[in-house]
């Protein structure tokens, strides 16, 4: 759910004080945070954040396109590597001991099976 438009946007205190003396220098250094949810604002526009993602700070430029989204939006926590694709299962599978079709699976004509003489001595059948 979304913030009420009567309270405004939220930005954590500490991160718009920095941000307003920073633009009253007309400085434009790195400042580490980690108010991922504090909103970006026009203010923020042109400096660089560090966002902490939970193991390190993601460098965001701020842009005018991202007023009113979330600092917490341009630091993602999970990297996504990617599906395996159908081709590798398939090859994992049918490498695989003990899969149907694998050799040594113990399929038909594998020598152990349950037919006439099986478990017997070769000469000794009644």
């Amino acid at each position: 759910m979304t913030r009420s438009l009567k309270k405004g946007p939220w930005i954590d205190e500490h991160l718009l004080k920095k941000i307003e003396a920073m633009n009253q220098a007309r400085d434009r250094k790195v400042v580490k945070t980690w108010s991922r949810r504090s909103t970006i604002t026009p203010e923020m526009v042109g400096h660089t954040l560090a966002v902490y993602n939970g193991r390190k700070f993601i460098p965001v430029y701020i842009t005018e396109n991202m007023v009113g989204h979330k600092l917490g939006e341009f630091s993602p926590t999970r990297q996504f590597k990617g599906h395996s694709s159908k081709v590798e299962k398939v090859a994992k599978v049918a490498g695989a001991p003990g899969a149907p079709g694998a050799p040594g699976a113990g399929g038909p004509g594998a020598g152990g099976g349950t037919g006439a003489g099986a478990g017997a001595p070769a000469g000794k059948q009644g």
